[in-house]
């Protein structure tokens, strides 16, 4: 018996990806960390609920049927949102408690990791992958 794949289309990933890259460039650029609670919120909502509120707005704009899309895989985008969500609440503790240099280091990891990953090359499965080398590799 085949495990089923859970997967989300690629618009949906990517639609995420700029809305984290905005809000990190906005926050960089204004220096104000509040920014950061945009993809902070709603990617805490897709990892606790299921219902992340950027894709679930995305969605609505999609012109074909989800499944006719590329698919992401939902595990692996899970693992790049807990990234994600790890740095951008560093980084947003950051700028409230007045520690900036840190707000700035953590929110230009997220602008980085996201452009990137929009581009084609995604930091964080590559990170899972050689996680899950490493953990196979110590079993044996």
């Amino acid at each position: 018996m085949s495990k089923s794949i859970r997967s989300i289309p690629r618009p949906l990933v990517r639609t995420n990806q700029s809305v984290n890259v905005v809000c990190a460039v906005l926050t960089l650029f204004s220096g104000k960390g509040w920014f950061l609670l945009i993809p902070f919120i709603s990617g805490l909502l897709g990892l606790l609920f299921g219902f992340n509120p950027i894709m679930y707005i995305a969605k609505r704009f999609l012109r074909k049927e989800p499944k006719e899309y590329i698919p992401e895989d939902l595990d692996q985008q899970q693992f790049n949102q807990k990234i994600a969500l790890f740095c951008l609440g560093i980084g947003f503790t950051g700028f409230l408690t007045g520690l900036n240099t840190v707000g700035y280091i953590f929110t230009t990891l997220v602008a980085i990791a996201a452009f990137v990953a929009i581009l084609g090359f995604c930091i964080g499965c590559f990170i899972h992958y050689q996680w899950k080398m490493y953990s196979y590799k110590r079993r044996k």
